[in-house]
């Protein structure tokens, strides 16, 4: 699964991409975003309140109850702002 950071998610992560293999029972958003939290401080800072963080799966906008599998792009960031 590939993963993209964006914003303060992904300077808190360290990171803007990484290639993952979650275990087989995380089957949606929820549950990886819940896996990542277990991966370090930087993860468990940036995705603490769900509520902050936007996802697009395939590059489409999704809930955190969107199906995800082990082929899929998932990218978390911040809500945006218009200007």
């Amino acid at each position: 699964m590939q993963l993209l950071y964006f914003g303060w998610v992904r300077t808190k992560i360290g990171s803007g991409r990484e290639t993952l293999d979650p275990p087989a029972e995380v089957t949606d958003v929820r549950g990886l975003v819940e896996w990542l939290k277990l991966r370090g401080d930087g993860y468990q800072e940036a995705l603490q309140d769900l509520e902050t963080i936007r996802v697009a799966v395939n590059q489409e906008m999704a809930d955190l109850d969107a199906a995800v599998s082990p082929g899929d792009e998932v990218a978390l960031f911040p809500p945006m702002t218009g200007g």
